[in-house]
């Protein structure tokens, strides 16, 4: 598989939507979990990362100008039993769910589909992190934009070498309607530095206009601490 500077990926794509990146650091002392949103519509743009006890969540920047919560306010990233879980919806309590009742974030997700925001019908794409820094990734689909069938794939990966991950997202880029990601996880380069420099390397590579919201982890592999950096458009 071709490895891909994800910056440049970014650079190059106006609206991947929403993506996943799970790996590790350059030192490769810490896995790295890494989650964006972006928007075109004012109501999709008027969002923000906030923290909660147990990772971070969607919520408006201007609640009177919310018109739609569905689909655009959730958890993105919880930590369940020592797992980090990342994904683009409220798919995130249903792995919860699942993970307290013994089963897997499999099971869970065999329960969910794709978002029912036709005509895109946009994918549900979810990761799990573990402490060792081995991970998960998987994204619900449509088949061929299809409605009546969903696809569901499942990645399973043992860590990544030092400086690299998997970076899986909503949308191959910008359309009307939006085109489904395609393929495997993209196996990337990450950013080299600390967790900051991480982040303000990715916020930069989004497109300018459509960038809403960043969320970038370092979870230490020997300690389990953890260093978080949030960039909301709205508050820089």
């Amino acid at each position: 598989m071709q490895i891909m500077d994800i910056i440049k990926d970014l650079k190059s794509n106006p609206y991947p939507g929403r993506g996943i990146v799970l790996g590790r650091s350059a030192d490769g002392k810490s896995a790295v979990i890494a989650y964006f949103i972006m928007g075109r519509s004012e109501n999709s743009r008027n969002r923000i990362f906030s923290v909660t006890e147990d990772g971070i969540r969607t919520e408006a920047f201007d609640p009177a100008k919310m018109t739609d919560p569905s689909l655009i306010i959730y958890h993105p990233v919880r930590v369940v039993k020592n797992l980090t879980v990342v994904t683009n919806g409220d798919q995130t309590d249903t792995i919860m769910e699942s993970l307290h009742a013994g089963h897997c974030y499999r099971h869970g997700l065999h329960e969910r589909t794709f978002e029912p925001d036709a005509p895109n019908y946009t994918p549900r794409i979810s990761g799990v992190m573990r402490q060792d820094g081995s991970y998960n990734l998987s994204i619900l689909k449509s088949l061929n934009g299809d409605p009546a069938f969903c696809c569901r794939y499942f990645y399973e990966y043992e860590g990544a070498p030092a400086g690299h991950g998997h970076f899986i997202h909503t949308y191959q880029g910008d359309g009307n309607p939006l085109p489904s990601f395609e393929g495997e996880p993209k196996l990337v380069r990450l950013p080299e530095g600390n967790v900051n420099a991480v982040a303000e390397a990715l916020w930069e590579s989004l497109d300018g206009d459509n960038r809403v919201s960043l969320f970038v982890r370092f979870l230490d592999l020997a300690s389990h601490e953890t260093q978080d950096v949030i960039i909301n458009r709205h508050q820089r």
